[in-house]
């Protein structure tokens, strides 16, 4: 009885796990979709297509292969209808029976315009910059993630591409390092360019302390003279 609630319970946080479908995740719906019918094994009518309609003369084989198929399908629409809202269902044809003509009905609908979503993600990814705060490696990281989303949407962009791109977006106190880089013939890959980013990032973090302590020194040493030229000076002036 444990086994049967535990079992049930794991069902339930698999499907609520699925946000309910809006006009902006689409993506998000699908990709959570995919990954709870796979875990609980339940995506084979989603990867295979409808077997044949079984006969008088049909073998035990194939009857198991129909039972399997048939109770995914039934299984995977129950599971993506419970996360469409009632009014988005609307927009697909009852004609849909199969799991698979579900899903790409629903995708067709409600998936984003590929042209727009380039666009979006170009524009982000040339007007990225770096503020000179917070962790390089993290930024660059990040900023390489786009590509990424451009290659889904069958635009791919070169590593060298991306690794001007990154460049141009250090700030000033990169200047030197993307001069040093430019002058010479070898270039980076994108793991190289986060390496020697991450050396520069600390030889300038150090720098700046270096910086602070002498500054901060030169001042308490200032200090230091004004008080011995006030003591020295102090009694004389008392005497005159």
């Amino acid at each position: 009885m444990d086994s049967v609630n535990t079992s049930a319970s794991a069902i339930s946080a698999n499907i609520n796990s699925i946000p309910m479908l809006n006009e902006t995740n689409f993506k998000v719906w699908k990709g959570n979709v995919m990954i709870v019918l796979s875990c609980m094994d339940l995506d084979l009518a989603l990867r295979i297509e409808q077997p044949t309609t079984l006969t008088d003369e049909s073998s035990n084989e194939e009857k198991q292969d129909f039972e399997k198929w048939d109770c995914s399908n039934r299984m995977s629409l129950m599971i993506m209808k419970r996360g469409i809202p009632e009014t988005f269902r609307g927009a697909v044809s009852e004609k849909v029976t199969t799991a698979k003509e579900f899903l790409e009905e629903i995708e067709k609908r409600f998936a984003k315009n590929d042209k727009a979503e380039t666009s979006t993600i170009l524009s982000n990814l040339i007007s990225m910059k770096h503020k000179g705060k917070g962790n390089i490696r993290e930024y660059i990281m990040e900023m390489s993630h786009l590509p990424s989303k451009l290659k889904a949407l069958k635009l791919e962009l070169s590593e060298d591409l991306l690794v001007h791109l990154v460049l141009i977006s250090l700030p000033a106190q990169f200047s030197q390092f993307k001069v040093r880089y430019n002058c010479q013939k070898d270039k980076w890959t994108l793991n190289e360019l986060i390496f020697h980013c991450v050396q520069e990032e600390e030889r300038l973090q150090q720098e700046k302390i270096e910086s602070a302590h002498l500054a901060s020194t030169s001042k308490d040493k200032n200090k230091k003279r004004k008080k011995d030229k006030e003591a020295a000076g102090g009694p004389a002036q008392k005497i005159q």
